[in-house]
């Protein structure tokens, strides 16, 4: 490995599931700019087909459901059947039902914990059993900054990204004897579809730029460095740790300038 060329990924291959939209779709195009095969993997599978075809390159799609183990094995099973291994897979899906707990209604927590803990963690089991077979590979899992930071509003999602980032670690405990990368990267806010109705809501939009250093929102395309790098030999050292891509929300205490600042 030469400094000219850690960050490249041609002969990689790389699944991206939840790659149909939003920072998915941004990390599949990016993957194949940096050259490597990428399967789109997705519920939705016109969008995924979709995806695949507007990165070009060497991108194919598929269809995954992280909530069935099942689903997950088949699919990542059937991309080293396809081409011989499994380099990368990075994980983006989460839900979030945002409400109080106090007014959440019996079985939305359920949807909650389903997807972004019990998905991830197929993800990571099954993504796991191939790479600690063939001693390589790189795992990455969306977290976010609510890992550590909560409002009203956000606490069962703020536990799932707390707990993603567990699992991460707990997967780099595990699998970093048999040459396996697990690790996260956190996000800010990122204009998704996910957070599309905040958008919507001028007020709320704004007040959350504000609390970031750069006083805007990321575009998911501001996502790929950060997945990509720790997906890369460039992180080759780099196991059970998060990346926060935040703008710099989480180093800012407060939103009040004292005066003369």
């Amino acid at each position: 490995m030469t400094s000219s060329n850690i960050f490249d990924l041609t002969g990689k291959v790389a699944a991206v599931i939840g790659g149909a939209s939003g920072i998915g779709e941004a990390v599949t195009i990016g993957a194949v700019g940096m050259g490597a095969t990428v399967v789109c993997l997705d519920v939705k599978a016109d969008a995924a087909r979709a995806a695949a075809e507007k990165a070009g390159g060497h991108a194919t799609s598929g269809v995954v459901d992280i909530t069935d183990a099942a689903s997950v094995d088949e699919a990542l099973g059937a991309i080293v059947r396809q081409h011989g291994k499994l380099d990368i897979v990075i994980a983006t899906p989460s839900i979030n039902v945002r409400k109080k707990m106090l007014d959440y209604l019996p079985g939305e927590i359920d949807r909650v914990l389903n997807v972004n803990i019990i998905g991830n963690f197929n993800v990571l089991r099954s993504a796991g059993r191939i790479m600690v077979e063939q001693r390589r590979g790189s795992i990455v899992l969306f977290s976010s900054i609510r890992s550590l930071v909560v409002e009203p509003g956000q606490a069962v999602y703020s536990a799932t990204k707390a707990g993603i980032l567990q699992l991460a670690r707990g997967g780099a405990c595990e699998f970093g004897p048999y040459g396996v990368r697990v690790n996260c990267v956190g996000p800010g806010v990122v204009e998704t579809p996910l957070t599309a109705p905040i958008k919507a809501n001028a007020a709320w939009y704004d007040a959350y730029a504000a609390k970031n250093t750069f006083n805007r929102w990321a575009d998911p395309s501001e996502m790929v460095g950060p997945t990509l790098f720790l997906a890369s030999d460039a992180a080759s050292y780099v196991n059970g740790t998060i990346i926060y891509a935040d703008g710099g929300w989480l180093a800012q205490d407060g939103r009040f300038t004292p005066p003369g600042m």
